[in-house]
Formats: structure tokens, sequence, C-alpha cells
């Protein structure tokens, strides 16, 4: 169906064509009318005309009968408000679409996201969350959208590292792998990077374990092995707790790309673009300085033959677009590593491997801090644990809820409390700017007041409770909205802006746009409850409203959904 939103713009844009073809209406939803046209302004400066005169020229040429009606405001601001009969006509409409307005796209695309990439043989931390559930939120949104999306969960499981991992399982006596244990995982890694810093023979046996890995050396492979499916099935566990949907043939490692990144080189050399510098071979991408001006190197390998992140990078993007085709590639990655991402994107471009019709995108996100400020840590000093802290937002949610004296059956009261600590967690990074950092508080995350995740479940779960309280099923009849109560109009308006809230979202690959809609609305139910009585109204008004709460319901459990949060039926 065609939105409230597109129907006016498309009715605005004609009359705006006619003085300039192209300018933008600048459609807005407004607090001081249904909508607001906010693009006069910009439109009279260039045609050197007074806005008064754009503003009335628009008016009447503007064909909205049927619609709406619109009033200047100031000084060329465009009024808009819905005709009773077009708004109820966008209701029932809405009410009869599974997918409450928003169109799957005519045209999919292959998607590549590219998210969470924890460091393997050790367990998640806090500082792995945001890229886990942003990329997680936004591959879900790309497939309700109707694309096809691509997970890839791009881990360290190659070279040094896990050449000093096995080489400790060997110190262990541990070699044929059957005690190794999960449970053990960050020991186990803490005292192997002791041992490399600290003892030489220990190094060496390790450098010299990077080129049996590297050779393949059946007994070496069989060892890695052990660890990797070790590491991967923890992540898997992890990932099932906190409901994302990585799974384990999503993980795709730097091992995965070591057979590609000789013909790296030798492409980038054929192409005149590798310099020697140091021993190593780079690539200066142009536009690439440091603070005293010289060009920044990105090196693809290393003056000891050995290749770092850049060469398994642009390997990853050849893969992308030569086999797996894709239209779209988004890296849901720290800040941090903002240069290394450009630089690889510019490399790529340079070489002919990243063509102009691929987009390609860093997603970057802040950091979580802790209530000081300062990066969230544990008393202790250490890096917190994702599996510790969803345990103990289950906890506080199992408390809240028996604070509550909910009556739930034995399935819910042991579901539920995992669900609202999965909301909490996700909402309060999801509902934050990704561009900015936020506190984790759990206090403020868990509860069933304010902009949290489980004030919108509960928000939810009333609606259902309403249906449950009806005493029989009810069944969804043809409703004519005459929405006298400004809170029912208000409560209208904004479900029928969850398509535009959704693409907006989508288009600008903030997730916290979704969440503003979704909290708005839970805002207006509350208004609406305060004024509307719903089982105690009677005949056609009962029915309206009963209506009103459905397609709320609906709402808020689709869109809980696509950012990858349960909607529990009772709280």
């Amino acid at each position: 169906m065609t939105s409230t939103y597109d129907t006016l713009a498309s009715r605005l844009q004609s009359a705006f064509d006619t003085l300039e073809v192209g300018a933008d209406p600048v459609l807005r939803t407004s607090d001081r009318s249904d909508y607001q046209a906010n693009g006069v302004m910009a439109l009279a400066k260039r045609l050197r005309r007074s806005p008064r005169d754009v503003a009335e020229a628009i008016v009447g040429r503007a064909d909205l009968s049927g619609v709406a009606t619109m009033e200047i405001a100031g000084p060329g601001f465009l009024n808009l408000t819905l005709s009773p009969g077009f708004l109820g006509e966008q209701l029932t409409r809405l009410r009869g679409d599974d997918r409450l307005g928003i169109e799957s796209v005519s045209h999919s695309k292959t998607v590549v996201v590219d998210y969470s990439a924890p460091n393997m043989a050790k367990e998640m931390h806090v500082g792995n969350l945001r890229s886990t559930v942003i990329g997680d939120a936004l591959a879900r949104m790309y497939r309700f959208a109707g694309h096809r999306v691509i997970a890839r969960n791009h881990v360290g499981d190659w070279g040094t590292p896990f050449a000093m991992l096995i080489e400790h399982l060997l110190d262990r006596e541990e070699g044929g792998g059957a005690t190794f244990s999960i449970g053990d995982l960050d020991g186990f890694y803490k005292d192997a990077r002791i041992k490399f810093d600290a003892d030489d023979e220990f190094k060496e046996r390790a450098r010299a374990r990077v080129v049996a890995l590297q050779a393949r050396d059946p007994e070496t492979l069989r060892l890695w092995r052990i660890i990797v499916d070790q590491s991967i099935a923890y992540l898997d566990l992890v990932y099932r707790d906190l409901g994302i949907t990585l799974t384990v043939n999503d993980v795709v490692g730097e091992s995965f790309y070591d057979h590609m990144l000789n013909d790296v080189v030798t492409d980038l050399q054929s192409a005149g673009l590798i310099v020697e510098s140091g021993g190593a071979l780079c690539v200066f991408p142009p536009g690439f300085t440091n603070r005293d001006g010289e060009a920044l190197p990105l090196i693809v390998r290393k003056s000891d033959e050995g290749f770092g992140y850049a060469a398994s990078d642009l390997a990853a993007v050849r893969d992308r677009v030569d086999n797996l085709h894709a239209d779209e590639m988004l890296y849901v990655v720290g800040v941090p590593q903002a240069q290394h991402f450009e630089m690889v994107f510019a490399v790529a471009r340079m070489a002919g491997w990243l063509p102009d019709r691929v987009r390609c995108e860093h997603v970057t996100f802040g950091n979580v801090l802790g209530p000081d400020r300062k990066m969230f840590k544990s008393r202790s000093g250490e890096t917190v644990k994702l599996a510790s802290l969803l345990d103990e937002a289950i906890e506080r949610a199992d408390a809240a809820l028996k604070e509550r004296n909910t009556d739930l059956d034995e399935t819910a009261r042991t579901q539920l409390p995992v669900e609202i600590a999965r909301a909490a967690i996700k909402y309060a990074d999801l509902s934050t700017d990704r561009h900015h950092d936020y506190i984790f508080d759990l206090d403020r995350m868990i509860a069933f007041e304010g902009d949290t995740g489980p004030y919108l479940q509960y928000a939810h779960a009333r609606l259902r409770s309403i249906f449950r309280r009806l005493g029989s099923p009810w069944e969804p009849a043809s409703v004519a909205f005459s929405l006298d109560a400004p809170q029912e109009r208000h409560l209208a308006l904004g479900l029928l802006a969850f398509p535009e809230a959704f693409e907006a979202s989508l288009a600008s690959l903030q997730p916290h746009r979704l969440c503003v809609y979704l909290f708005d609305v839970a805002q207006r139910l509350t208004a609406f409850y305060d004024a509307c009585p719903v089982l105690t109204s009677v005949g056609a008004l009962r029915e309206q409203r009963l209506a009103l709460c459905d397609l709320a319901a609906r709402t808020l459990s689709s869109g809980l959904s696509v950012l990858g949060i349960d909607a529990p039926e009772q709280m």
C-alpha cells in the first residue's frame, strides 16, 4: 500500500515541480499539524521570490482533494491536516496489510553484513556487544525489507596467535585434544600469552608452528581445528542466549582467505600499485597522510613476508564482490578502524575489485561506558563478559517480575526473564544513536518505565491483555474510524507513520530512529488509555478502539521483532 507520507509527498511534489522541477517539499510530521512542508523557504531563495508568494502558489497548485487541507503558517511554512475520510481509509488499508504498510522491495539486493567478529579462543565481552547487536538489527531490517542478506562473522583464526595456542595445548600434554574444554577458554589464552611473552624458547616454537600452519601440516591443522571448533561452539551458545541470528555457518575466518593472499599481491603488482617500502609491499592510496603530511601506506605484505589484516580484508572484498555478488557491503566495526577501512576500500577501487555500483560502508559506533563514564569494566578492572551481563540481567528481570506479582504460567515464568533481559540489553544499545557512547546501567535498562526495552514489551503485553479480558476471541471486522477523540487521532497518526520510520531507519543505517518511533507509539498509547476507555465502551466506538489497540499491538510487535527484541503476550 502507498503510505500516508508518500501520498502527501507525491501530491506536494507535483505542485513544487511547477515552480522548479525536483524541488524538495521537505515534508515532515509536526506537532503543530499532522504534517508540515518546509521546502518553501529554500525554493523561494533560489527563485528570488518572497516565501509567502511561493507558499501561496503551492497552495493554489497542489491537488490535495480528499486527502488533506493545507494552510500557510509564518513566513512560508505549509501545515497539512489529513481529512477524516482519508485517515480512516488509510487505517483500514493498514489493518488488512500483514506488513503494516512496509512494501517489500521490487528489486532485491545482495547485502553482505560483516559484524560481531569477536576474538577467537577468548570469551565474548562487552566490547563485542555493539557490533553484534547493531549488526544483527541491520541484518534483520534488510531481510524484512526483502533483500538477500549474507552475514559474515570475520574472525581472526590464523597466524601467530593460533600457533601460540597450539604450542600451549601441546605443553599441557593434551595433544589429543580430548580434555580441552571451552570452560577454561580465557585462562587458556592468558596462560599461552604470558608464556609467549616471557619464554623465548616457547616463542620460537610458536613461530615455527606458524610456518607449519601456513604449510597446512596435517597434525598442526588437526590441533588448530580443535581450538577453532571449540571457539565457534562457544560463540554459537552466546549468540543463541542473546537472540542473535548469526550461526556457525556465518563464521568465515582469516584462514578462509589465506590461499587468496598471494594473488592479492600479484594482482596489485600487475596493476602497478605495489610500492616496496622498508622491505614491505605497500599501496599508497591518494589522500591519506600522517600528521607530517607524508603519504600513508596500506601494508599488504610485511617485511617478514607475512600478511596482515589489510591483505585478508582486500581478499574478502574480492570474494564478496566476485563470488557472493554483493550489491552492498556493510562493515559494522568500531570507529578506531575507520582509516583502515577507508584505505582498504580505496585500494580495492583502485585495483578495480570494488566497482562503483557496490555500496561499501563502514558502520561505526561509540563505546559502552560504565556509570563513571569510563570504559565499562568489572569492579576488579576486568573486561565484563557478555555471558555474565546477560545472567545478571536475567536475575534482575526475574526479581522485577516477582515484585510485580505477575500471574504467569510456568513456561512464561521461565522464559520471560530471558526475553526481558535481552530486550533491556539490546534496546539500550539500539536506542542510542550508534555514533554516540552510552552508559551501561542495568537498573535503568531493566525498568518497566521510561525509554527502555521492557517498557515497550509491557506496552505490547498490556494491549494483548485487553483482548484476553474480552472473554471470547475478537474477530476483526469492518470498522468505520470516526476518531472523534484527539487521543484516538493522535494514536492513529502515529501508527500510520510506521513505514516511514522503518524506511528512514534502514536508509540511514540508524536503528535508533525506529526505537524513537516505537517509544513515541507507546507514549501515544498511554495518552489514549487515559482518555479513551476500551472495554467499557459500547457499539461502534468499542470496535473502533479495539481495532486501534490491535493495530498498535501488531505495530509494536513487528517493530520490536525487526530489531531482534521479543514482544511477550503477557508480563
